[in-house]
């Protein structure tokens, strides 16, 4: 919504009280500025403080609802809502390394339990695969945006999902099928128009 000068300048025209009225008012309806706000004025907590506290809480809340892998509808809700706090944490903090990072970590953890995973239905699975390769490919995506001083950092965890792709024979056939290259898995290889060639396989009725 764009706002008219003249609603700019109304606004202008409030006393300090009133616009302090006005903005709890509006902190108490919007939790997330509320919270972006706290961090921006005086939480003590840097970016990387928070980022770091998200990826102790990612690897642990996968351990722990790694137990519903066998109830893979369930299993992924829980993973979606886990991939929101994430969203929340980049919402509040601008953290766009950490955007790309714990995304990559939720996909790594996930994959961790590959032998729980390969013990299910390949139909059952389908949709957490598609999610995931959905995750990796929006990575590439944000990693080519960033300065290449990360790439050492996204190499390894790249690396890490590569090999775990290869141990999961149905993952890794779904991945070339819908175009994942995995020599895209390494920093200096993502295509320049990548976000193009997504678009494209999108076109083509895949990666859903």
């Amino acid at each position: 919504m764009e706002y008219s000068k003249e609603f700019k300048a109304a606004l202008s025209q409030f006393s300090h009280s009133e616009k302090d009225k006005l903005i709890f008012r509006l902190l108490k309806k919007d939790k997330l500025l509320s919270k972006k706000l706290y961090f921006e004025l005086i939480d003590e907590e840097t970016t990387d403080d928070k980022r770091n506290t998200m990826e102790s809480y990612i690897r642990d809340r996968i351990s722990e609802i790694s137990r519903y892998i066998s109830n893979p509808k369930y299993f992924l809700v829980l993973v979606r809502k886990l991939s929101a706090e994430i969203t929340e944490h980049v919402k509040i903090t601008t953290d766009k390394f950490g955007e790309a990072y714990l995304n990559l970590l939720l996909a790594s953890e996930i994959l961790s339990h590959n032998d729980k995973l390969g013990k299910q239905r390949f139909d059952a699975v389908y949709k957490l695969y598609i999610y995931l390769i959905n995750k990796i490919f929006k990575a590439l995506i944000q990693i080519k945006k960033l300065d290449e001083d990360y790439w050492l950092e996204f190499d390894e965890i790249l690396s890490d999902i590569d090999n775990k792709i290869h141990d999961n024979l149905y993952l890794e056939k779904l991945c070339i099928s819908n175009g994942l290259e995995f020599n895209w898995l390494k920093c200096v290889n993502i295509p320049d128009h990548l976000e193009l060639i997504v678009k494209n396989i999108r076109s083509q009725g895949f990666l859903r």
